[in-house]
This record gives C-alpha cells, structure tokens and sequence, in this order.
C-alpha cells in the first residue's frame, strides 16, 4: 500500500530563447528518473503532471551514461524505468491535478534541464500549485534548472521573465514584489555550469543565468566553488540541488522530508 501520493512536475519544452535565434532543449533524464525511483521505492505513489499533459521530451544531450556516473546498469534501469514504468506514462494536465484537489499530494518535485526556463517559470498553473504546497508547508524539491521555475509563484511571473530577458534586473525586481519565497535560501545551476552548457551544446548564450533571475526574485542564491560538485541546499519546506550529479542527494532529502510530513500528517 503507497504511503501516500508525490506530483511530479515536468516540462513540454523542446526549445528554448536564446541571444540570436533558439536552442534544443528539453528535461534531463537522470534528473526525472533517479529522484521518481527513490520515491516509489520509499513506498510512495508518483504523480507526473506537465502542462498540456503528454510526456516531457528528454534532452538528447542527459541521454548518456555520464550521467549515471559512468554506471551501465544505473543507465539501463533509468531508460527502462523512463519508457515503461506507468509512473513516468501516465501523464496528466497541470490543470486536472489541481482540478482534483491537491490536499492528497504530501510533496512536489521539479526535475531541471533547461526546459523549466521556457515554459515552468512563467505557468500559470505551476504558480497555483507552488503556492498551495508553499502555504502549507509541504516539501518542495527543485534540481538544476528546475528551482527556476519557483518563480511562477509570483503574481506577474510572465512580465518577470520578460524583464529578465530584457536584461532590466530592476524591473524584475519590482515585479518580484510579495514573492513567497523571498528570503529563502537556496541553489541553482550556477553561471560558470551554465557557460559551459552554452559554449559546448547550445553553442549561444542564454538571456539571462539562473543565479542572477533567483537573486533579482529575493532568493538567497548559494553555488558552490567547483563546478558539477553536489549541492543541496534546504530552507523550510524548499529544498533545492544545484546540478545533474545532486539528482542522489536530492532524491534522498526529498524522501526524508516526505517522511517527516507523512509521520506530522
């Protein structure tokens, strides 16, 4: 028997903006797959809900060993787990969750890529859903590029992102006014990590870093020195990884702070 249901957000995104034309994109694997794994074998039911209701894309790029840290089996078991388990197949609409009440979810969590930067940051939906587990404290897990998407909490979180690809930090700081995670601290996939994504795969440069949109939002952004180490920060019910090699870490304070709930429910 489940202890009880966890949503899964993820992202239709196959492109996104980037300074002189467009870039592939999409969710990563190891992301998506890693923390689902370790939730259900917690004991919990997995909920994966995207806006338009069909299955994230996974960035080509995540589709690789590497990302497993260079483990066959761990690849082989994900890409299984990715195309067969009815978790990661029966997919729904943002809006049909929370249409159907989101009291029975203990917990919600954002797998990254850089798909969330186009359309997880600026939902309307995700913004109704992060307030409801943000006012009631329940555990809210972020990886990657993923925390970006906490700023659809906001009340004109389309105009934030605007402002951000305008460059105008300013404005984007205004039109983060009344932010719910204002003053939390937390971490992201860091400027110099998303250089090297921009020199050797996207072969442009984003508009704007992740870093900089979070801090202009009021959060307390904290990367580390090195770059693709494991980081995971937690403040509250947030608890946000830096980069693809926090998926473990992540998965594991994600679970234990599912626990936590479970035993205060």
């Amino acid at each position: 028997m489940s202890k009880g249901k966890v949503l899964f957000i993820g992202s239709n995104a196959t492109r996104i903006e980037v300074q002189g034309g467009w870039g592939a994109t999409g969710q990563y694997l190891n992301e998506t797959v890693v923390p689902a794994m370790a939730v259900i074998a917690a004991g919990y039911e997995v909920v994966l809900a995207t806006p338009d209701g069909t299955k994230p894309h996974i960035d080509p790029v995540s589709d690789a060993v590497q990302h497993f840290e260079g483990d066959a089996a761990a690849y082989d078991r994900a890409k299984a787990f990715w195309a067969n388990d009815p978790a990661m197949n029966q997919v729904r609409t943002l809006r049909s969750v929370i249409d159907e009440g989101l009291d029975q979810y203990l917990g919600v969590f954002f797998p990254g890529g850089q798909a969330p930067v186009a359309d997880l940051m600026q939902n309307e939906d995700v913004g109704e859903i992060l307030r409801h587990f943000h006012d009631r404290a329940k555990p809210t897990a972020l990886l990657c590029h993923g925390p970006i998407a906490i700023a659809a909490a906001m009340p004109r979180a389309r105009a934030f992102r605007a402002a951000l690809i305008a460059g105008d930090h300013g404005k984007a700081a205004d039109l983060a006014k009344d932010w719910p995670y204002a003053g939390y601290r937390m971490t992201v996939f860091s400027k110099t990590e998303e250089k090297v994504v921009e020199d050797h795969i996207l072969h442009a440069k984003m508009y704007f870093d992740m870093p900089t949109a979070l801090h202009a939002a009021g959060g307390r952004v904290e990367t580390t020195a090195t770059d693709f180490e494991p980081n995971v920060v937690v403040d509250r019910e947030l608890i946000t990884g830096q980069n693809p090699r926090s998926d473990h870490p992540i998965a594991a304070r994600f679970v234990e702070a599912l626990d936590r709930r479970l035993a205060t429910a």
